[in-house]
């Protein structure tokens, strides 16, 4: 039971973070940072209202399970399939690389070993919550880079728990107590996915069918299911955010997963707020003023190495320059869990307080200025794009389909949702099309007859300059990003393109924007659906009124008077 000093608290802590995201909407700050402000104002640091309150931290920790089961409610396994390699890849490649320069940065400002050891471990580490909060946020989560920035963080996840085993069975001083707990982790994992693979196929089904009756009950069952295996997956000895987003992966390929996403989407932002209350309050960086110096550097190699690494390591795989850039950017910053490894270390008498208040320090620093890289990431993108162009070697995947002798009646850029459906529309008629998509496992899906794949991106205008432009009557365009179509744009009235340009938009500004840029036709999906609904409905119901009027006229005695 919440005491009543705890509910007065929790109150003046909800008045004052109201306060503070409202400062931050009309000042167009991310709201993350006013609530790690609000943290820090109420923790040790700042009021002292909260030093370790269990609540917060209970609030906290359901929601962080909320928006883990959110994402993986978002995936499912054709997904994790494919963006699984390249998110090992380059996960592994991250972390050692990450984790060795760190360490010899550490060791040049004259560290300990174990100390430059715990700071390796703590710059290498992303946060998964904030980094998935912000993706959902600027709705990126489902795009490519999202997927595999996802991926990526759950690689981290993996690593984390091997590491904290590790720690742990160094800090008792045994010779075999490592090998075990790995051996038994192991054990446990393959236990877990194997349990969890049953249930799916055999009590899930049943059981979302009986309880979808009732979508209050739906929405319980939800969140009773995301937090239960939460709270086993911790019992195992893994983070309980490896068990909530296993959750919602076990939901994912099942009809009900658009609406608890939905209806959770509330609950998970109000239950978040405590979870950077409770980050902010748990700052303490009081030792770390003499060492400003490490500080600093370690905080921009963290925003700025750490991404150039994972840049570096995906054009290594042949991804393009923008989604390389993408993937990367979010990942600039350090997570919870290098707090929580700083505070084992220091619980086991591994580091001093000060190198402890370094690594909070540069927690802070990281995780405010990520925060807005990643809110103003395509900005970035388009000033820092001449000088990316070093990692691309996504040119070496263009196939001998960009031949400009090929004969083609349309380019087709996006084979997404909307663009496959144009696709099979298209090799339907027996018209000649070439596709151009940046994700390869879209263009491995292709077997449309008629229908040629080529790996490339709208907003590589060299690439542009391969395609059969002087052959092909139409360029059409499903892709919404508003940057890349105004990019496309721009290159073909460069390369003086004589045909039609089709280009997409969601919304209706978006689409008076692409006609004033020079477009064409201009493709309102979300519109075109509603009026082709509309049309639809209002058959149905002028054909039923027409029916209840025939009704009428065969009743005995005719239509009423006046009719």
């Amino acid at each position: 039971m919440v005491e009543p000093h705890d509910f007065v608290l929790i109150a003046a802590i909800l008045a004052i973070a109201s306060v503070a995201g409202l400062l931050a909407t009309k000042l167009r700050q991310p709201m993350i940072v006013a609530f790690i402000g609000v943290g820090i104002l109420v923790g040790p640091t700042g009021t002292g209202w909260v030093t370790t309150n269990e609540t917060i931290e209970l609030l906290a920790r359901l929601g962080i399970a909320i928006l883990l089961f959110l994402v993986g409610l978002r995936l499912d396994m054709n997904l994790i399939r494919t963006t699984g390699p390249v998110a090992l890849i380059t996960g592994i490649g991250q972390v050692v690389l990450t984790g060795a320069i760190s360490y010899l940065l550490a060791l040049a400002f004259g560290m300990s070993a174990v100390a430059a050891f715990y700071i390796a471990l703590a710059l290498t580490f992303s946060s998964t919550i904030i980094i998935v909060k912000l993706l959902s946020d600027t709705r990126e989560i489902e795009q490519l880079h999202g997927r595999i920035a996802v991926g990526l963080l759950i690689v981290q996840d993996l690593v984390v728990v091997v590491v904290m085993i590790a720690i742990n069975a160094f800090g008792q001083d045994t010779d075999d107590a490592m090998a075990v707990s790995i051996a038994l982790v192991l054990v446990k994992g393959v236990g877990l996915l194997a349990g969890i693979a049953l249930v799916m196929r055999f009590v899930l089904p049943w059981l979302l069918h009986q309880v979808a009756r009732s979508q209050e009950l739906l929405v319980l069952f939800g969140v009773a299911y995301a937090i239960a295996l939460a709270a086993v997956t911790a019992e195992l000895g893994f983070s309980s955010e490896v068990g909530a987003f296993l959750a919602g992966v076990s939901l994912a390929a099942t009809p009900y997963r658009d609406a608890l996403g939905a209806r959770l989407v509330s609950l998970r932002d109000f239950l978040l707020l405590f979870f950077f209350l409770d980050l902010g309050a748990g700052l303490d960086f009081a030792d770390a003023s003499g060492h400003i110096a490490e500080v600093v550097v370690f905080s921009l190699f963290v925003l700025v190495g750490k991404p150039v690494i994972i840049i570096a390591l995906m054009a290594l795989q042949r991804y393009p320059q923008q989604v390389n850039f993408m993937t990367g950017l979010p990942l600039g910053q350090i997570s919870e869990f290098s707090l929580i490894l700083a505070a084992l270390g220091l619980g086991l008498g591994h580091i001093s307080d000060t190198t402890s208040s370094v690594i909070t320090v540069v927690a802070l620093i990281t995780i405010a200025g990520s925060t807005y890289l990643i809110l103003f990431s395509h900005q970035l993108y388009r000033r820092l794009e001449p000088w990316l162009s070093v990692f691309d070697r996504s040119s070496s995947r263009r196939e001998t389909s960009g031949d400009p002798e090929l004969e083609v009646d349309a380019i087709l850029y996006g084979l997404g949702r909307f663009g496959r459906h144009i696709a099979d529309e298209f090799s339907a008629a027996g018209h000649r099309l070439l596709a151009v998509d940046f994700d390869p496992h879209r263009l491995a899906a292709n077997t449309r007859p008629g229908v040629t794949t080529i790996y490339g991106s709208a907003a590589d205008l060299h690439f542009l300059e391969t395609l059969p432009l002087t052959r092909a009557r139409f360029i059409i365009s499903t892709i919404p990003t508003m940057d890349a179509n105004f990019a496309l744009l721009h290159a073909l009235a460069h390369h003086d393109y004589a045909g039609h340009v089709v280009m997409t938009a969601h919304h209706p500004h978006d689409a008076e924007a692409l006609r004033a840029a020079g477009a064409d036709i201009v493709l309102e999906p979300f519109s075109l659906a509603a009026e082709a609904t509309t049309e639809i409905l209002d058959h149905l119901i002028t054909d039923r009124s027409d029916r209840t009027d025939d009704t009428d006229d065969d009743r005995p005695g005719g239509p009423p008077p006046g009719h």
